[in-house]
């Protein structure tokens, strides 16, 4: 897994917006956000920082594609 681009929480967001995802809530540095068929994706928000290929992993197969589709989508 150490072979994935950095990702901050910002550019995954803008990712998962195209994707029809909006913002539902958000408590803390944790935002939920939900699309239209019910998929849920929970994206920690800590600027500078990127998200930990682990969680990454995890967020993607919460959005429902795969790694390669993100990444395209990413334009990394």
């Amino acid at each position: 897994m150490s072979n994935f681009p950095s990702v901050k929480a910002k550019d995954f967001i803008k990712v998962i917006e195209n994707l029809g995802f909006y913002l539902d809530r958000q408590k803390g540095s944790h935002a939920i956000y939900k699309d239209s068929q019910g998929l849920r994706v929970v994206v920690p928000i800590h600027s500078g920082k990127d998200i930990k290929p682990g969680t990454l992993m995890g967020m993607i197969q919460d959005i429902g594609i795969d790694k390669k589709t993100f990444f395209e989508l990413l334009g990394k």
